[in-house]
C-alpha cells in the first residue's frame, strides 16, 4: 500500500539523452525526420517552409499568406476544408513565426489516408480568394487597434522597432497601411517563391510507420522545386540604445516597461550559459526578479526575463506593467538585481535551485512523442546539430557561478540596454 505520509524520493538528474528520429528522402528531396514513439494511435504531422518575415517583398506578406491557406485551395472553399478536417477529427494550425510557416496537423492514424489529401490541396493549391483577403485586412485592421490602446503591447513595439531597425524583418511594426497594400497577387507570388520542395521539411510523431511515409510521398514527393527567390536581406541594427524612452498613453493606469538588448541566435557560444542567467535574473516564478518587485516590494503582479532566438539574431529583455507611481522605483530595481549578478557570484543555494529547475524543464521536453519532435524541429530549423540538446544539458548541469557573473559583465551592463516606458 502506498504510504502517502512519506513523499516521493527526489532524484539527481545528471545525463539526459533526445531520442533520435529516423530520416527519409522524398522523391523530391524533402526531408522527413520520424519521431516514431507509438504511444497512441494518433500522429502529428509538421511541414517546415522557411517562409517568415525574411523572405518578404512587401511587409506582412508572409504572415498573411499563412493566415489565408486553408481559407480556399483547389476546389474547396474555406468552410469545406473546415468541415473535411472536422469530420475526421482532425486539427490543423497555421502559426506564422518570424522566420518561418508551420503547418501542424494532427488526427488519428487510420484516418491519415482520407485528409491527407485535403492538406496537400491546401499546401499546394491554395487560392487565396480576394474577398478571404479583405476579410482578412478588416480582422487585423481592427485587432490592431485593440493593440494599440494596451500599453504592455506599443511598449513591445518600440523596443523591438528600436534595437533592431524599423526596416529590418525583426524589427518592423505592422501599420494599418501595410494590411492595405496587400494584394492577392501578393500572397501568390510569396507562395510560389517559398512553398516549395526545396524550401520543406516535414517532421512527425507518434504512431508512425512505413506506410505513413509512403502516403507523405504519393501527397507531396511531387511537390515541385521552385525557383530561389534570392538571399533574405537584413539591415544592420543600430549598434548603440538611443536615449531612455517614456511615451505617454492616455488613461493608462499601469506602465509597461522594456529594458532589453540583441543578443545572438541560439548556435552561438554563450546561448547556453545565458539561458541558465536568463532564469536565474526574471525566468521562473523564484527568479531575482520576482521575489524583489514583486513578492518583496508588491510594485507589479508579474515580471519576467526572456532569452528570446531567431534563426540569424536574438534579443534579451525584461518586462513588466507597474502602477504608474512605480515606474521609477521599478528601473532602479531592474538595473539593481543586473548589477548584482555582475558584481557577486550566485550562491550555492540558489544555483542548485535554478540548475534542478532547469533540469526538470528539459524531462518535459523530451517527455512523449509530441514534446521530442518539437525539440528536434527546433535543432534542424536552426541549423544545429542533434548532439546539442545533450550540449544544452551538459552545460546547465555543470556551469559555475564565476562563469555566470562573467556572462553577467558581458551582457548586463546597462549601457548596452534600450530602455521603453509606456503609461501615464
Amino acid at each position: 500500500m502506498l504510504d502517502r505520509t512519506r513523499p516521493p524520493a527526489i532524484y539527481h538528474i545528471d545525463r539526459l539523452h533526445l531520442p533520435q528520429p529516423l530520416l527519409h528522402y522524398l522523391d523530391n528531396g524533402i526531408p522527413v525526420y520520424d519521431t516514431r514513439i507509438n504511444t497512441q494511435d494518433v500522429l502529428k504531422i509538421e511541414l517546415v517552409f522557411q517562409a517568415g518575415r525574411p523572405q518578404e517583398s512587401k511587409k506582412l506578406v508572409a504572415r498573411a499568406t499563412a493566415g489565408l491557406l486553408k481559407d480556399g485551395a483547389g476546389e474547396l472553399d474555406g468552410a469545406a476544408i473546415a468541415e473535411a478536417i472536422d469530420f475526421y477529427g482532425g486539427t490543423l494550425n497555421i502559426p506564422s513565426g518570424m522566420d518561418g510557416v508551420n503547418l501542424v496537423f494532427y488526427c488519428l492514424s487510420k484516418h491519415l489516408p482520407s485528409v491527407l489529401p485535403v492538406l496537400s490541396e491546401i499546401i499546394l493549391k491554395p487560392t487565396f480568394p480576394q474577398h478571404e483577403l479583405e476579410a482578412y485586412v478588416q480582422r487585423h485592421l481592427q485587432n490592431l487597434k485593440i493593440d494599440l490602446s494596451k500599453p504592455d503591447i506599443v511598449a513591445y513595439r518600440n523596443i523591438t522597432e528600436m534595437i533592431f531597425g524599423e526596416s529590418h524583418p525583426y524589427g518592423y511594426n505592422s501599420l494599418p497601411e501595410h494590411y492595405a497594400a496587400l494584394t492577392r497577387e501578393d500572397l501568390q507570388a510569396h507562395h510560389q517563391a517559398w512553398y516549395h520542395s526545396g524550401n520543406c521539411m516535414i517532421f512527425i510523431c507518434g504512431k508512425t510507420d512505413d506506410q505513413t511515409v509512403r502516403l507523405l510521398n504519393q501527397y507531396f514527393g511531387k511537390m515541385p522545386a521552385g525557383i530561389s527567390a534570392g538571399v533574405p536581406f537584413f539591415p544592420a541594427p543600430p549598434e548603440k540604445p538611443l536615449p531612455k524612452k517614456h511615451f505617454p498613453h492616455a488613461e493608462a493606469v499601469q506602465t509597461a516597461v522594456y529594458i532589453g538588448r540583441r543578443m545572438f541566435p541560439r548556435n552561438h557560444p554563450d546561448y547556453c550559459g545565458m539561458y541558465v542567467l536568463n532564469t536565474l535574473l526574471g525566468g521562473y516564478f523564484g527568479s531575482r526578479l520576482m521575489t524583489n518587485i514583486r513578492e518583496e516590494k508588491g510594485y507589479t503582479y508579474n515580471i519576467l526575463s526572456m532569452l528570446d532566438t531567431m534563426q540569424t539574431d536574438g534579443w534579451f529583455y525584461v518586462g513588466t506593467e507597474v502602477g504608474n507611481e512605480f515606474t521609477g522605483r521599478t528601473i532602479t530595481e531592474i538595473y539593481s538585481e543586473m548589477e548584482m549578478l555582475r558584481k557577486e557570484p550566485v550562491d550555492k543555494e540558489e544555483m542548485d535551485m535554478v540548475r534542478n529547475y532547469l533540469m526538470g524543464g528539459f524531462l518535459t521536453m523530451i517527455d512523449g512523442p509530441f514534446n521530442v519532435s518539437e525539440v528536434v524541429r527546433t535543432l534542424i530549423t536552426e541549423s544545429l546539430p542533434l548532439d546539442f540538446f545533450e550540449q544544452w544539458v551538459n552545460k546547465v548541469a555543470n556551469i559555475t557561478p564565476d562563469e555566470l557573473q562573467a556572462l553577467a559583465k558581458k551582457y548586463l551592463d546597462p549601457a548596452d540596454m534600450w530602455e521603453v516606458a509606456v503609461g501615464g
